[in-house]
């Protein structure tokens, strides 16, 4: 049997995520893993974008706002688990990217494996950023895929410190970097003076401490009337990503007292676009800062609610980079350390352009293989009896992988049925996120009376 690379003259690869920022790194992480240079996909590659169906599942304005990755929204089409089971196994895919939080990809896992396919897709999954919280867990729901990639030298080595630690294999563990580093060097210009913080869904996650974080940054603008400061948002109201934010700072911007000031204004769309005239990256705990760090631009991360687990800046002990909104006002600007830089895989030394080689290699080797080994996930029934059956039945699985009894619905048969289905989908998602951005608050503020 010839390896699968050269049974057809096309690539086809399929990236499967639940957010829009999963989406982001899960069609960058194939443009990389399929390209040399992280630019548009080779004629002989075919990347298909698939949405798992959720809470979160991104909106066409966001779809738009996460950048040019290379493949057209309007081929990248929502699916349910069992549907996109059904799609790995009648289309052929060679590669399949998993962007999607911990339990899907295991519940993904295990239903590939159930498949049995005579040639199954090489399957790669990752992490979207930076790695704080719930790191044995994460990292355990993900064993099994054939790559496991890590954003820096830091976090393979954590990574694989986990895996041996329960004695499961380490081999899937492949640094590479975060796909969407890029921009030019910061360079500052005559006349422009731009603080941009970069907002978190969900850190912090009460009303006091984003009210405070609201409260400063606009003192901050008030401090400094010739300074253009710029509250960059993920998400509009009603929208969701891939974090929940019940608290979106627009609401709370439309209540705070005394109004905002004319240097200060709320701004959307694609992160590396605002970043383009950034002079100083706020934030205190977001993935920004390495996009920022990246591009050499001044980064600060707020030391102000302290430093936490919960809100994720203790991450960056070490960096340098810690500081307040007092010293902020003063006119500080943090220093990041070179050593710290280095082993987080922001690469502004210039060696990005080498840091998927390793990756695209151990790729390009599974592709060759006559027959992958069977999927094998660290959790299995025997191991995590308890814990394993409820995450693939969230997403309409058996204990063994296949679909339960009435997951897998017919395939639409007419354009009526089919938009009926689509138009009680988007029904359904609509009344969801608003009983999680809108109900859900209101249920648990009155439960703590």
């Amino acid at each position: 049997m010839p390896p699968r690379t050269e049974k057809t003259s096309t690539l086809r690869v399929a990236v499967l995520a639940d957010s829009d920022t999963r989406w982001k790194w899960g069609a960058l992480t194939a443009r990389r893993l399929t390209t040399g240079d992280g630019g548009a996909p080779t004629p002989r590659t075919e990347i298909s974008g698939l949405l798992l169906r959720g809470r979160a599942t991104p909106t066409p304005r966001q779809l738009a706002e996460v950048g040019d990755v290379g493949i057209d929204t309007d081929r990248v089409r929502e699916v349910t688990a069992v549907e996109f089971l059904q799609t790995v196994r009648d289309e052929g895919y060679d590669l399949v990217v998993l962007a999607l939080v911990g339990g899907a990809v295991q519940a993904m896992l295990h239903g590939l494996a159930a498949l049995r396919l005579s040639a199954r897709p090489v399957v790669v999954t990752g992490y979207v950023g930076v790695v704080y919280e719930k790191l044995a867990d994460g990292l355990l729901l993900r064993h099994g895929a054939d790559v496991v990639l890590a954003n820096s030298r830091h976090d393979a080595e954590r990574f694989r410190a986990v895996y041996e630690g329960v004695g499961a294999d380490a081999s899937a563990v492949t640094e590479a970097a975060l796909p969407f580093l890029g921009g030019a060097p910061h360079t500052p210009e005559q006349g422009r003076d731009t603080v941009v913080f970069a907002a978190q869904p969900s850190v912090p996650a009460s009303r006091a401490d984003r009210t405070y974080l609201l409260r400063r940054l606009v003192e901050h603008a008030r401090l400094h009337p010739r300074r253009e400061v710029l509250l960059k948002l993920r998400s509009k109201p009603g929208e969701h990503t891939t974090h929940i934010e019940e608290l979106p700072y627009q609401r709370l911007a439309e209540k705070l007292p005394g109004g905002l000031p004319p240097n200060f204004r709320l701004v959307y769309g694609h992160m590396g676009e605002v970043l383009d005239r950034t002079d100083l990256l706020v934030t205190v705990s977001s993935t920004a800062a390495l996009e920022s760090l990246h591009r050499r631009i001044p980064t600060a991360v707020l030391t102000d609610l302290g430093v936490r687990e919960t809100l994720g800046n203790h991450h960056f002990i070490g960096s340098g980079l810690l500081t307040s909104w007092d010293h902020l006002d003063g006119g500080a600007h943090p220093e990041p350390d070179a050593a710290w830089l280095a082993g987080q895989g922001v690469a502004a030394d210039g060696t990005y352009a080498t840091a998927y080689d390793t990756a695209r290699a151990r790729v390009t080797a599974l592709l060759a293989q006559d027959r992958l080994p069977r999927l094998a996930p660290y959790y299995t029934p025997a191991t995590a009896p308890g814990y394993l059956p409820g995450i693939l039945a969230r997403h309409h699985l058996a204990p063994d992988g296949h679909p339960l009894p009435g997951a897998a619905a017919p395939r639409e048969t007419g354009r009526v049925r089919g938009a009926v289905r689509e138009a009680v989908r988007d029904a359904a998602r609509g009344a969801y996120r608003h009983g999680v951005q809108r109900v859900a608050p209101v249920i648990r503020r009155m439960g703590e009376l």
